[in-house]
């Protein structure tokens, strides 16, 4: 009898110390490309989702190496979310090589048609106008803004994020993917993935009341032009010495071209970006004799800190433009919109 009890105690408490591994071998595992992407997954899983990022806080996807362990990651994975557009030029061949079979989300899926849309708008917010010239400036910006120094990624800005519009989708599309790789949850991943699509929406206005009160015109210098998303959702004006990758070093004639550009346009402050090297903005800053007014975060989460969640992030870098950038009762109507609040930039919501 005795026997009996001790079995019968050791099988009980073997059970519920088993009962931990058993709960987190049920939770999803999702593979993704880097920190963003995690961040986003992590809001619509919540606790049943377990996120391995292959490229952390702080650290550049775009020159990223994959090693052997990557390969096995995704192997086991449940789910694999990766950004696409040529983001991350080794994402395809390391899923390749894991031999990898389960369900694939390219968040950026849809993008053309909503940036066809978000284009539609604005053309049609312009008509009502008379007044086209700041808007042509920002299209030569962007021309000037160095898209074709070599790296190859597609006719699209792959940095969608940027715009939390375009955020919406790649929540929209990451909850498919979570639907399909675990149906039981669906109605908590769907609940989750709404509420955080409503946060969204009110990030989306903060930023455009601080966005707001910076001039029109302005230009912004970063390390590279990973902000293109975010000027045409906010209204402002990005340059960079690089291109839309940082594996291209910019040239030297590329440099004293922006050099020029700094002193022709309207430029008032220099950025640094956190996972790109602050040599080329602190040479800006040494031969035009700006400042540097703060950091930026483009492609990757900060380890710590309000930046270490993605929209922590977008309300860093709105303030920290604002900052820097911001004249106290300017309204950012001078591009054809009035002072009585009308939104200039086509937006939908």
């Amino acid at each position: 009898m005795r026997l009996s009890r001790s079995s019968a105690l050791l099988a009980g408490v073997s059970t519920l110390l088993a009962l931990p591994v058993a709960f987190a071998a049920e939770r999803v595992q999702v593979v993704t490309s880097f920190s963003i992407l995690a961040d986003m997954i992590e809001n619509v899983g919540g606790e049943h989702v377990e996120v391995t990022a292959l490229v952390g806080p702080d650290s550049d996807a775009h020159v990223y190496s994959p090693r052997p362990a990557d390969a096995r990651a995704l192997a086991e994975a449940d789910l694999v979310v990766f950004n696409g557009l040529q983001f991350e030029g080794w994402i395809e061949r390391l899923i390749d090589a894991s031999d990898f079979t389960g369900p694939l989300v390219v968040t950026t899926d849809g993008i053309e048609s909503r940036l066809a849309a978000a284009e539609n708008a604005e053309h049609d917010d312009h008509d009502d106008h008379d007044d086209h010239d700041d808007h042509d400036d920002h299209d030569d910006h962007d021309d000037h803004d160095d898209h074709d120094d070599g790296h190859d990624h597609g006719d699209i800005d792959p940095h969608a994020w940027q715009d939390l519009d375009m955020g919406r989708l790649y929540v929209a599309n990451i909850l498919e993917g979570l639907i399909e790789a675990d149906p039981d949850n669906s109605a908590a991943y769907q609940t989750r993935a709404e509420a955080y699509q409503e946060e969204m929406a009110a990030v989306d206005s903060e930023l455009r009341q601080l966005l707001g009160e910076i001039p029109a015109g302005t230009s912004v210098i970063t390390g590279h032009d990973s902000f293109g998303h975010f000027a045409r959702a906010y209204g402002l004006t990005f340059l960079s010495p690089q291109g839309l990758s940082t594996e291209a070093e910019p040239s030297a004639a590329n440099m004293a071209r922006l050099i020029d550009v700094i002193r022709e346009e309207n430029v008032q402050a220099l950025f640094h970006e956190n996972m790109t090297s602050p040599a080329m903005i602190d040479q800006l800053a040494e031969e035009t004799g700006l400042t540097v007014a703060g950091t930026l975060y483009a492609d990757a989460l900060a380890g710590e800190g309000e930046a270490s969640t993605y929209l922590g992030m977008m309300r860093h870098n709105a303030r920290t433009l604002h900052d820097a950038l911001a004249e106290p009762g300017h309204e950012k109507d001078d591009h054809g919109g009035d002072e009585h609040g009308h939104d200039d930039h086509g937006h939908d919501h």
